[in-house]
């Protein structure tokens, strides 16, 4: 995690179908700080398994970012996994992600504001 600069892992396992891995947990640096760390425990002695986060909530690609943001609020989370109809991984969605849709979305609005003003000067002038 160190040498890749990244604070969160999704800990799969294979499905039936080949080629398909399932979710079956999530890896934070905060839960290394909180069960390694803070508890002085020997880092080589445990598996990922022993301290990963188990059950995480995980979102479905086809469901709306509005619903799935809210799920992250109740959970209090920054990053879900994200699987596909069949369960599979297809990615993660982290709150930077949807800060940066939402932020491109509102960009827009704000130019068609700005347009409208253009075109109604050149209209009335």
């Amino acid at each position: 995690m160190r040498e890749a600069h990244v604070g969160y892992l999704i800990v799969v396992e294979p499905a039936r179908e080949e080629g398909v891995y399932k979710v079956v947990g999530v890896l934070t640096d905060r839960d290394i700080v909180v069960a390694v760390v803070a508890r002085d425990a020997d880092a080589r002695s445990l598996t990922v398994g022993d301290i990963m986060t188990r059950d995480p909530l995980i979102a479905n690609e086809s469901s709306p970012l509005e619903a799935t943001l809210t799920l992250m609020e109740e959970a209090g989370v920054r990053r879900v996994p994200v699987v596909d109809s069949k369960g599979a991984l297809s990615g993660v969605l982290a709150l930077d992600d949807a800060l940066r849709t939402i932020a491109l979305q509102l960009n827009k609005i704000a130019g068609c504001i700005g347009n409208e003003q253009k075109v109604e000067r050149y209209v009335r002038a």
